[in-house]
């Protein structure tokens, strides 16, 4: 039998490890930002156009390569970061398996400049599926100038599973956002089809996160450092009052690598058990640093998983650390058992009890004798004059009467109640039907009515807008800024007159007739983004989630009065719906309640 059993030519063998190393645009922005880095580079730019389809260049002033380096750096396995078996868990670097040019000049037409400090020229160097085109001198400054072109243009069926330019550039970010904010020190700048997403300056990292989430991020941020012999902690995490149902703002990094660790994440929500709603989640950027011996991050192709030697003991410094920090900041209830008897008498106007430490107060507190008669002369003053304070007269307690139809008037005839829907408690509206009643949840039905409404205008684009008198400002970060820049059109189909404003600043000149005066913009906003950044991944039409989005910040909320007209009119126009029984988000509109079920209910 003949041998069947070949190698694969190196073409090949790369395309195939490409598929595990490169995944999209934002796989290959993340293997060379982390060489960049790992070239000592304190300036990094990110060029792109069509989100990475068409062109992505990063330039780095990192320490650059030789020639026979630059030529080198693309053969499959050439590293620079180990050089033995014990140097995989002594790593400190970003990358050490030599496999992401390999990979990318596999699947993309590369062009390479790069220079050392010690020689005059550079080198440059065009790769197209992994042959080498061209190698010459030239004329570059130090550093290193990677232009990635037409990615996956050889590998089609890679390609068409590419997502719009949106959503490959909002994963593009996601890895942008974790490396800048492991390295404050470093100069970082984003562009997008000529047009600047992020400009970030050297900073520390408070500063560094403002500059990513935007300045309202500031106010919730609450510092948490600790340190033992093994472990050091530090970074920020956010109040729970701000925290929200959409993740995005959860970093967790070993040794300045991002990570991703459902285990870490249980400790730190477990810190905040008890100070979050339901599904909330809390903002959290957090380094740790530990003995590169003492973990494992050759686990992923993608380097983002690590195992630890004693995970139970980071997880139990994880946990008492972030409610360390939430104590210190009064985030959490304190006990303070030192304190004296009778302390609290003695505490000024304006002074807080938590500012004395070991229970000691900063005012002499009064002998224990003359407490008591303090105590005794202000309890009198309280009650003082009680005495002379009429008492109410007991009356009979007048019976309370329903009329129905079966009630009879002075006349003697039965008074027919007339079957017209009311409100219960500003939430929900009962209408009698023949078999029963109906009760309608009024923010639901609304929902649905603006959710159709919406879609129709989307269709016919007969919307009418009406201009603002004061128009709103809305400022968003970077990433926000590139998905809401998406949704321009599609919104102001249904009414809105959204503008860009600035670098991520956008501009609310108009709104759709049905709000009123107290729809809130901003909320729309957020909302809107919100929604997006959990569906993204999805085959969700975009009309369908902006129209479901829309129509929960414009309906009648919970708690609001209605009149009996508007009463009706919102019964009327919630069944001639086409599907009136759920709202956008799967909610019932309405329950039925037969007469049958009623006289159960008050059988013995």
């Amino acid at each position: 039998m003949a041998d069947i059993i070949q190698l694969l030519p190196d073409s090949i063998a790369n395309q195939i490890a490409a598929g595990e190393v490169i995944q999209r645009p934002a796989s290959a922005v993340k293997e060379l930002l982390e060489n960049a880095i790992d070239a000592g580079a304190d300036h990094i730019q990110v060029i792109l156009k069509d989100a990475g389809k068409t062109l992505l260049q990063i330039i780095d002033n990192g320490k650059g390569m030789s020639e026979t380096d630059a030529r080198m750096c693309f053969e499959r396995h050439a590293t620079s970061k180990i050089r033995k078996t014990d140097d995989l868990f002594t790593l400190t670097t970003m990358g050490f398996r030599g496999e992401a040019l390999a990979s990318i000049a596999a699947i993309a037409q590369v062009e390479l400049k790069t220079k050392t400090n010690k020689t005059d020229l550079g080198t440059k160097i065009v790769i197209e599926g992994s042959k080498v085109k061209s190698q010459e001198a030239c004329q570059c400054p130090k550093g290193t100038s990677l232009a990635i072109k037409n990615l996956f243009y050889n590998v089609p069926a890679r390609r068409n599973f590419l997502k719009a330019n949106s959503t490959e550039m909002r994963h593009i970010v996601e890895e942008f956002t974790r490396i800048a904010l492991s390295n404050p020190k470093v100069f970082f700048s984003l562009h997008h089809n000529n047009n600047e997403i992020y400009h970030l300056p050297k900073a520390n990292l408070r500063q560094r996160i403002v500059a990513l989430f935007g300045n309202k991020i500031n106010r919730k941020l609450v510092p948490i450092i600790e340190e033992t012999d093994i472990i050091k902690m530090d970074g920020f995490i956010g109040k729970p009052e701000f925290a929200t149902q959409t993740r995005g703002e959860q970093f967790f990094y070993v040794n300045d690598r991002f990570i991703k660790s459902s285990y870490l994440h249980h400790a730190l929500m477990g810190a905040y058990d008890g100070l979050l709603a339901e599904k909330a989640l809390p903002l959290y950027v957090i380094f740790i640093d530990i003995d590169p011996k003492l973990i494992d991050v050759n686990v992923h192709p993608t380097k983002q998983e690590i195992k630890f030697e004693d995970e139970r003991l980071l997880y139990n410094f994880l946990k008492v650390s972030v409610r360390h920090a939430l104590g210190q900041y009064s985030i959490t209830p304190t006990l303070d058992f030192d304190q004296t008897p009778g302390f609290n008498s003695t505490i000024g106007p304006g002074i807080s009890q938590t500012s004395f430490g070991q229970g000691q107060s900063q005012r002499k507190a009064a002998p224990d004798g003359g407490l008591k008669t303090r105590n005794l002369e202000n309890w009198e003053k309280l009650y003082k004059g009680l005495d002379n304070i009429p008492m109410p007269q007991k009356t009979e307690a007048q019976p309370v009467t329903f009329k129905s139809k079966f009630s009879e008037d002075e006349s003697g005839e039965q008074v027919v109640q007339q079957k017209t829907p009311y409100q219960i408690h500003n939430k929900y509206i009962v209408s009698p039907i023949k078999s029963g009643f109906l009760l309608i949840d009024q923010q639901a039905a609304h929902e649905r009515i603006l959710y159709e409404q919406f879609l129709s205008n989307l269709e016919n684009q007969n919307q009418h807008t009406q201009t603002q008198l004061f128009p709103t400002n809305i400022n968003v970060n970077g990433q926000d800024a590139a998905l809401l820049r998406d949704m321009i059109p599609e919104i102001n189909k249904m009414g809105f007159d959204l503008k860009e404003f600035g670098q991520d600043s956008f501009i609310m000149q108009g709104l759709p007739a049905e709000c009123d005066q107290n729809f809130n913009v901003e909320k729309m906003i957020q909302d809107l983004l919100e929604q997006s950044k959990m569906n993204v991944d999805f085959k969700t039409n975009i009309r369908e989630r902006i129209a479901a989005t829309l129509a929960r910040s414009a309906a009648t909320k919970k708690g609001t009065k209605l009149n009996v007209d508007e009463i009706n009119a919102l019964i009327d126009r919630l069944f001639a719906c086409k599907l009136p029984f759920k709202d956008p988000f799967g909610r019932k509109c309405f329950i039925t309640f037969d007469l049958d079920e009623l006289d159960k209910k008050f059988d013995f």
